[in-house]
């Protein structure tokens, strides 16, 4: 092993919710985490595409965000300190002559483990970007690809740009919130719901927003701050707009990245495992969670939350053959309730 390698349990790529519980259940069994995930902060899609909007199927919460959950599951596993490295890429892999792996990340970071986890739900996603002059000087501090918190538009002059359901949504999401908003988009209809559109249309009708059929040609503004955005509307009119915040909600494009490359079994961009353990076809490989396929897979997360409680207990008896198993139930079990700090 190289000099300046890290040295783990586990590496799970992914820091979404499955991800997460993943910790939180190899924790429990004794055993220590690192997680490499290309966003910013933990999360996945659940903090970059829908923080703030309700899900009603995970199991005792009959509502919560999606960011709420992540705080919980972060709080959850926190007793076991993982250690994260975000902004970056799992790039390589490679097989040591002691049976471990190596995972070099996209910043050159190298991790060791016995056991190496998939939890990269649909994939690594980045926003698609609009192809407008200067974007780069602005991106930084006031053009935003997603909203992880309503407030931080509170009063402010906004121009969303987008025909999709997470544009619509976000204009009906921020108009009681924003001072103006202005939605653009290239043509008259809508690819987000029918529902979404109509209102989107009353409330232009009605002036709680404004709508601007076109596209955007120029972006105004120094040290980074926007103060105009020009238009093109369709019939060659040129409309100048106040804007405070430029947020495009174009798509996501979405792969496995280099994970596609490392020789796992892949099925439509998903890894195949096998369901009684969460293995893959290369040992010492797991998948949990949205990237995983077998036989009657459901993509949720509460699935997901079960592939990591039985692929911990599989990941264990790989790494560890030796050891004994810390088993029952964190009610009752004294050494549970030891590494949880509760006893």
């Amino acid at each position: 092993m190289g000099e300046g390698t890290l040295k783990t349990d586990m590496v799970i790529i992914g820091a979404g919710p499955v991800g997460l519980f993943s910790v939180f259940e190899a924790g429990l069994l004794g055993m220590q985490c690192h997680l490499i995930d290309n966003l910013d902060r933990p999360g996945g899609q659940c903090t970059e595409l829908y923080p703030e909007k309700p899900i009603y199927d995970i199991p005792s919460r009959p509502r919560v965000t999606g960011q709420e959950l992540i705080d919980d599951l972060v709080e959850q596993c926190a007793p076991f300190e993982p250690v994260f490295h975000l902004r970056q890429q799992a790039s390589s892999l490679t097989r040591l002559d002691e049976g471990r792996w190596c995972i070099t990340t996209s910043q050159d970071v190298r991790i060791s483990a016995p056991v190496v986890v998939v939890a990269g739900g649909a994939g690594s996603f980045v926003p698609k970007k609009p192809p407008f002059r200067d974007l780069d000087r602005f991106e930084e501090r006031s053009v935003c690809y997603a909203v992880h918190r309503m407030e931080h538009f509170r009063g402010e002059r906004l121009v969303i740009v987008g025909g999709g359901d997470s544009a619509l949504d976000w204009v009906m999401n921020l108009q009681p919130v924003a001072q103006k908003i202005t939605l653009v988009h290239r043509r008259p209809e809508f690819r987000g719901s029918p529902d979404s559109a109509l209102r989107v249309r009353q409330m232009a009708e009605e002036g709680l927003i404004d709508l601007a059929i076109g596209n955007v040609c120029e972006l105004e503004g120094s040290n980074g701050q926007l103060e105009r955005v020009r238009i093109k509307t369709r019939e060659g009119q040129e409309l100048q707009v106040s804007c405070d915040y430029l947020l495009p909600f174009l798509g996501l494009k979405i792969s496995l990245g280099p994970i596609a490359h490392w020789g796992l079994n892949l099925a439509k961009n998903n890894v195949e495992v096998d369901p009684a353990t969460f293995m893959t076809d290369t040992d010492g490989i797991f998948a949990v969670g949205d990237v995983c396929v077998y036989p009657g897979k459901l993509k949720l997360i509460l699935t997901g939350f079960y592939e990591a409680a039985v692929m911990a207990h599989a990941a264990f008896k790989h790494a560890c053959p030796d050891k004994k198993m810390a088993g029952g139930y964190t009610t009752t079990n004294s050494v549970l309730q030891d590494r949880l700090g509760v006893r």
